[in-house]
């Protein structure tokens, strides 16, 4: 690996990687906890339209995409308040048509020649340093804005009804939650894409949840683990000629099922 850090595709690599590892440990953890992952899946691929309008326009892709992860989000998190009943249709609905306007835009770009898998499983080795500083910007707004509203935040998450009643604006905050998914959503198309977002959203907060005792220690956890997979897999990758995101989802994935395993052979509790 210090081998490979020689070159500077790959000390950006290792620094996208890790903005976007830290970023998704706290906002995964907020999501997980939320169980809103379907609408984090939502605005995920509703953000591919943000990426043939990017195109489309001549803008720079990131953003294009985070204009449209931030409309959608905010559409999403307007229609599940209104009528949560409907939402997982409206969310289906917004998912789809976001992935549908972005290809249309790519096929009427003139002289269109864009690798659309660097999109769908990210193109984390291709990270120029412009995008590595605008990385760096998003990563630590999203530190901040949490750090600010960590009470309002765990109190939405973990009982909206009683943080309304003690005069927590709710809504605000859900809003704020759903912006700062879509926050990640763009740093995550970097590493992993669009297909592959959920995992990093939701592997590490899982595993981070089994080891912690309070929001806080489950958000530093999962950023923890979410560094020490993306850079395992950027390693592996890099070592075997294979694909960087899909080799950094499945260091998740392996990384999951050893969870899994050690939880079920763990002794329990009640069998004393």
């Amino acid at each position: 690996m210090w081998e490979a850090l020689q070159f500077e595709f790959m000390r950006n690599a290792l620094m996208a990687g890790i903005f976007a590892s830290i970023t998704c440990g706290v906002i995964g953890t907020l999501v997980v906890v939320n169980r809103i992952v379907f609408l984090a899946g939502g605005i995920a691929h509703a953000a591919y339209g943000g990426i043939g309008l990017a195109f489309f326009l001549g803008w720079p892709y990131m953003y294009g995409t985070f204009g449209f992860s931030l409309l959608s989000a905010m559409v999403m998190a307007a229609v599940t308040l209104r009528d949560r009943h409907r939402s997982d249709t409206v969310i289906g609905v917004l998912w789809a048509v976001g992935m549908a306007t972005g290809v249309i835009f790519l096929d009427l770009t003139p002289g269109y020649n864009v690798d659309l898998m660097s999109y769908l499983f990210g193109s984390i080795l291709s990270v120029p340093g412009s995008d590595l500083r605008t990385m760096l910007i998003m990563c630590a707004a999203v530190i901040v804005l949490v750090s600010c509203f960590y009470n309002e935040l765990m109190a939405m998450s973990y009982d909206a009804e009683f943080a309304k009643l003690r005069g927590v604006p709710v809504t605000f905050f859900y809003f704020l939650l759903l912006g700062m998914i879509a926050v990640s959503v763009v740093m995550v198309i970097q590493v992993v894409g669009l297909i592959l977002v959920i995992a990093m959203l939701t592997i590490p907060p899982y595993i981070a949840e089994k080891f912690s005792g309070s929001l806080f220690g489950m958000m530093l956890i999962s950023s923890l683990l979410s560094c020490l997979f993306t850079t395992t897999g950027l390693w592996v990758s890099y070592t075997y000629n294979l694909t960087s995101g899909a080799t950094v989802i499945m260091v998740n994935g392996a990384a999951f099922f050893i969870s899994v395993l050690v939880e079920r052979l763990r002794p329990s509790p009640l069998r004393g």
